[in-house]
């Protein structure tokens, strides 16, 4: 089972940026399809995107896409999260996610991911 550390959460204005990482270890880290979401208080947790083990392809949320960007480094077993133009929408805890199905069908769907992180908060202020 691997496990997921995220950091990198804090305050920041709208229109600013902020970037997170996660930190995975136990498993085959390039083996796993790393994902992100979050849950803004009172909402479910809601996909926000992924980076596939295999090729490294990227899939976003229609709510972020333009403005965040996933990343992954094997070597470090790291994928991070570059959030810009941050809104006060995108206040939430920030989880990042594991899926060590070796699949090449990418839904985004929660009960994919077999790991999660403990979350880092992001607030956006106004």
């Amino acid at each position: 089972q691997v496990q997921l550390v995220e950091s990198g959460g804090g305050l920041v204005q709208a229109g600013g940026s902020l970037r997170l990482s996660c930190a995975a270890s136990g498993g085959t880290f390039s083996t796993y399809t790393m994902g992100w979401f979050r849950q803004a208080p009172g909402k479910e947790r809601e996909f926000v995107g992924l980076i596939t083990w295999n090729r490294g392809t990227t899939y976003y949320a229609d709510s972020v896409k333009g403005r965040f960007a996933i990343s992954r480094d094997n070597a470090k077993s790291t994928v991070s999260l570059q959030m810009n133009s941050l809104k006060p929408e995108d206040t939430a805890v920030y989880y990042c996610a594991a899926d060590s199905r070796r699949s090449i069908f990418y839904t985004g769907n929660r009960a994919d991911f077999g790991s999660w992180g403990q979350g880092t908060q992001v607030t956006v202020s106004t």
